[in-house]
């Protein structure tokens, strides 16, 4: 590209959008990347500033800022995804599925960190739908060099660095656990809490048991439910140290491997989370904390998305949740667009 003097640019090529900001009307391109200045155009350039304009000039081995935005674009885009076209340099990525986002965080920071580019998106491992705004792109200059996308390409590798992870159909078994309730003594609060929370997805609650606190009970609750097909089974309630709460022994009890009892989330300490794999199919295996029955909003917000687009949680991704792991418990709650479960 070349500068040139708006009064001398007739005929000339805008290698650029041109923004036109009018606070409280107006605040977009009033010329696209690509149009060809004509004699009237001259006056309204000047109005929004525009007193030297770079005009498009192509050179070997130089990219334009679209073409460096599609390429960073192309390193984003995984399956169920879609994007719109270049404006002002900005390449805006959309879902066109329901389901769960994954970022690969460290091809991400590889790439912005190269300098002259960056690639923004919403936080990971939370749910999206279709529709849905995931990321933007652009480099910083107007032109870049075209070695320096390559260097983009390595870093970010031959994997997109966004993926969603479609939601499927899910039957969930309940347990709740707990003398109290099985004996009649209070009315079971926690059914009501999961089967609102699971309705959220494509989910089908194939039964609840009310069980005493009593281990081998508790084990084969969660057995019948695998036998019965069964994709994910939940026990609550007994989830503490005292020596009436079995349900933590008795999902290992049961076979399934644990791995984590306990994570750094409040509300939401006492989580357990293990998978049965006596099976071909790998069945969670929840233990929640009483917290779930009153708080809005607990671990078990972040980790049942996560779990229902079969997206396998380790103990490092439960220990992550340090960071951003504290609910504040907003008198107006606005999860998830909260930092909530965001490091």
């Amino acid at each position: 590209m070349k500068l040139i003097r708006t009064e001398d640019a007739v005929g000339h090529v805008l290698c650029q959008d041109i923004t036109q900001i009018i606070p409280g009307k107006v605040k977009g391109p009033v010329f696209k990347k690509g149009h060809i200045v004509e004699e009237k155009d001259i006056p309204v350039l000047l109005s929004v500033g525009k007193e030297h304009l770079y005009v498009w000039e192509k050179t070997e081995g130089i990219l334009h800022e679209d073409e460096a935005a599609a390429i960073l674009r192309d390193l984003c885009m995984g399956a169920y995804m879609t994007a719109g076209d270049p404006s002002e340099g900005k390449i805006e990525i959309r879902a066109n599925a329901d389901g769960l986002l994954k970022i690969d965080r460290e091809k991400l920071f590889a790439v912005n960190a190269l300098g002259e580019m960056m690639i923004a998106t919403i936080h990971g491992d939370f749910p999206v739908k279709a529709g849905e705004k995931l990321a933007g792109t652009r480099v910083i200059p107007l032109v870049i060099e075209a070695e320096k996308m390559e260097k983009a390409r390595k870093a970010a590798g031959s994997e997109p660095i966004l993926k969603i992870l479609p939601f499927r159909h899910f039957k969930v078994g309940i347990l709740t656990t707990g003398s109290e309730v099985f004996k009649g003594r209070i009315e079971d609060a926690f059914g009501p809490v999961l089967k609102k929370k699971l309705a959220e997805y494509d989910t089908e609650v194939i039964g609840q048991k009310i069980l005493d606190d009593d281990q081998e009970a508790i084990v084969a609750g969660i057995h019948e439910y695998i036998a019965h097909g069964a994709d994910l089974v939940i026990c609550t309630g007994g989830m503490s140290v005292d020596p009436d709460d079995k349900t933590p022994g008795a999902i290992k009890a049961s076979g399934a491997n644990v791995v984590s009892y306990g994570a750094p989330v409040l509300p939401g300490a006492m989580f357990l989370l293990a998978y049965d794999e006596s099976t071909e199919k790998r069945v969670p295996v929840l233990g929640l904390p009483g917290c779930v029955m009153y708080a809005r909003r607990t671990i078990f917000d972040l980790v049942l998305p996560r779990i229902l687009a079969e997206d396998t949680i380790t103990a490092e991704d439960l220990a992550r949740y340090g960071e951003g792991g504290m609910c504040l418990n907003c008198e107006h709650c606005t999860f998830p667009k909260c930092g909530f479960g965001k490091c």
